[in-house]
């Protein structure tokens, strides 16, 4: 479980795979040591800590998860978000996250607006579960949804200067894919809904009512 209140931005040093399992080696300086075994979002990617050497980091991950996410895209050198997993008594400054990326979402504008960012996300096959001031994880970070726009199946979040400045959204160029995932509340909320909803109502159902 994670907050989307990125940590640390790292570099990406290595992607490899043998068949479906592989290793995601990573540089960054966290001041709190961290251990084998944990879980730490990577770009809103939650991955097993594998190995550690001073700055290097390296992590497992499967061949799927790179496939389903915008880790496919990124090249040697990329910016990373980082985030340590949360702790009981920490504090819970963004929006419970998972960790567990629910697809991808295409940057397809950057706007000004005064110091802050107006991001234009395109994500027509997630929108059902977007809604205008919920929350949004984007690449790990916790963000407010602005507005959606589902004839256009896109949505805006903007961001402060501070979130800009701090995590690796100022890297991402027009056109590059995003990491997204929706809200676990809103999530659970839209499962129960769908399951209490009845069936259909269809002649069979009916001629089997006695009708």
């Amino acid at each position: 479980m994670f907050t989307g209140l990125v940590q640390q931005v790292g570099t990406l040093r290595q992607m490899a795979f043998q068949g479906d399992a592989g290793r995601l080696t990573l540089t960054a300086a966290f001041s709190i040591p961290l251990l084998i075994g944990e879980s730490i979002a990577v770009n809103g990617t939650c991955l097993t800590l594998a190995e550690q050497s001073d700055d290097r980091l390296t992590f497992d991950i499967l061949r799927e998860t790179v496939e389903r996410t915008a880790l496919r895209r990124k090249a040697i050198g990329a910016p990373l978000n980082l985030e340590r997993a949360l702790r009981m008594g920490d504090f819970l400054g963004g929006h419970f996250v998972s960790g567990h990326v629910d697809g991808t979402g295409t940057l397809q504008r950057i706007e000004a607006a005064g110091r802050d960012k107006i991001l234009h996300i395109a994500a027509p096959h997630l929108l059902s579960g977007i809604l205008p001031k919920g929350s949004i994880t984007l690449d790990g970070i916790s963000l407010t949804v602005v507005q959606t726009h589902p004839d256009g199946g896109t949505f805006t979040v903007h961001v402060i200067p501070h979130t800009w400045r701090e995590t690796a959204l100022s890297a991402l160029m027009e056109g590059e894919e995003v990491n997204v995932e929706t809200d676990m509340i809103g999530k659970y909320v839209q499962a129960a809904l769908h399951a209490a909803s009845p069936p259909p109502l269809t002649w069979q159902r009916l001629k089997s009512a006695g009708f």
